[in-house]
């Protein structure tokens, strides 16, 4: 695999421009439906466009690949991921949410270094100190603005941030698209499986927005939100195909600030569509992790520049 970090860089801005659409759809619908129904409408739809991708890239009989387990692991851990992120911007602003999954990037940067062979550099460890700041900061911990979904984001950034390293693993053998139906797959068959249990163990929302989102029961949706759901399908065969394939061209350290894109657009969309304005605290946190994750940017190549022999 030809690594090209311009390229990389180019479809993950992308990419993460086309998710945060979905990001605005899903809050949209977790009023009136579950997240298990809308993962499952958006991966019936995302199904044949990725075997189209699939076919396209000469990939078809890769589907089948040695490596199956490690792309299952690695799906299944995505789907958990998604799953926490949405179940939190139910109960969250846009904003708040994506100022705490800016994490992601310092975290894989960090994996990165543990699993991937990356130098370190002191700059860091210091990154990683300032971007912990930024997070309590935005989680206001003690204050009455506290939101007990926070601890979603946080999660789903951790998941994230692991599967994005296997894929450093895998791409070296394995195209976008046969990583990303594997991705496509485990949604279809997960979300449906999840609302079962769900369904079957009694539990109730209690009167918290992100516990509904998960356990409220299945309804027939109007035409409206069955081509908003519909329509996550193509986002997301779109996002996970561009974000894969970034993730596949450059080292995950080096291009995981590039995440960071998403604060132009996850904020507008709230304001856009649902009169959100971001608390001072956020943008205080934001700026904060985002500074962070520049910082370890420029520590990684400064190190990355001294090891290589003039």
């Amino acid at each position: 695999m030809q690594k090209n970090p311009l390229a990389a860089t180019g479809f993950l801005c992308l990419g993460v421009l086309i998710f945060s659409l979905q990001d605005a759809i899903l809050k949209g619908l977790s009023d009136t439906y579950s997240v298990t129904q809308a993962i499952t409408v958006r991966s019936i739809v995302a199904l044949p466009i990725l075997v189209v991708l699939v076919r396209a890239t000469g990939s078809i009989r890769f589907l089948l690949s040695k490596r199956a387990g490690l792309l299952t692991i690695r799906a299944v851990i995505l789907l958990g991921a998604y799953l926490c992120y949405y179940l939190s911007i139910a109960a969250m602003p846009l904003a708040d949410a994506i100022a705490l999954y800016f994490v992601a990037p310092l975290i894989i940067a960090g994996l990165g270094i543990l699993f991937l062979g990356e130098r370190p550099h002191q700059t860091t460890y210091m990154a990683l100190v300032l971007g912990l700041i930024g997070v309590i900061i935005t989680l206001e911990p003690g204050l009455a603005a506290f939101e007990w979904a926070s601890a979603l984001t946080l999660l789903a950034a951790a998941l994230y941030s692991s599967a994005q390293i296997l894929v450093r693993k895998l791409g070296d053998s394995e195209s976008a698209a046969v990583i990303t139906f594997y991705q496509n797959l485990a949604f279809l068959i997960g979300a449906p499986v999840l609302a079962i249990l769900v369904s079957s163990s009694g539990l109730e929302d209690a009167g918290h927005p992100s516990l509904a989102f998960l356990t409220r029961p299945w309804v027939w949706p109007t035409l409206n939100d069955t081509l908003l759901m519909a329509g996550c399908g193509v986002i997301a065969s779109a996002g996970m195909t561009l974000l894969a394939q970034a993730y596949r061209l450059a080292p995950a350290g080096n291009i995981a600030v590039f995440e960071y894109s998403a604060i132009i657009w996850v904020p507008l969309w709230g304001f856009l569509f649902f009169d959100e304005v971001p608390r001072f605290t956020t943008v205080v946190g934001a700026a904060l992790i985002c500074g962070a994750g520049l910082f370890a940017l420029i520590g990684q190549s400064f190190a990355k520049n001294v090891a290589e022999p003039t």
